[in-house]
């Protein structure tokens, strides 16, 4: 096994990147620092022959449904949030992942893992517990959708 240290670097990119687009930029940091502390935790017990971007990615997502959980259970704030650092880059395309993050959670999930997290319909599959199948079709209907409410024409 790589020492951890080495895996968090590999994959601190993909995994930031899948859970700002997932939960959005003020939730993403959280969720990141819970992602990894969970992945230490659970690495010294990992094989060596598994798929290590498709594991660190399950726990990321399970990390973002926690966090899409918890905010349905508070109540939202009415003031407006602080303005945004300097350092941190515009995210782009907020209406897209605006829709991404309103889709149905299993279209969201198969969405956010196969083209945010650069993951392969059989490695969803595994994140989502699902059929390779079943986590396609899962992101063909979430982009299907997308189209639809994105088209010009709706």
């Amino acid at each position: 096994m790589i020492p951890f240290q080495r895996f968090l670097d590999e994959h601190r990119e993909p995994v930031y990147r899948f859970l700002v687009a997932s939960v959005g930029r003020d939730g993403a940091d959280d969720c990141f620092q819970e992602t990894f502390l969970a992945a230490m935790n659970a690495y010294p017990r990992l094989r060596a022959d598994s798929n290590h971007r498709a594991w660190v990615m399950t726990i990321a997502h399970r990390k973002a449904m926690d966090h899409h959980r918890a905010k349905a259970r508070h109540a939202i704030p009415l003031a407006e949030p602080p303005e945004q650092a300097h350092h941190d880059p515009p995210l782009q395309d907020d209406d897209t992942w605006e829709r991404v993050r309103a889709l149905p959670p299993k279209q969201r999930a198969a969405v956010l893992l196969r083209y945010a997290g650069d993951l392969s319909h059989a490695e969803v599959a595994a994140a989502l517990d699902c059929s390779p199948e079943a986590a396609r079709r899962s992101a063909h209907e979430g982009l299907k959708k997308l189209r639809h409410e994105m088209s010009p024409t709706s």
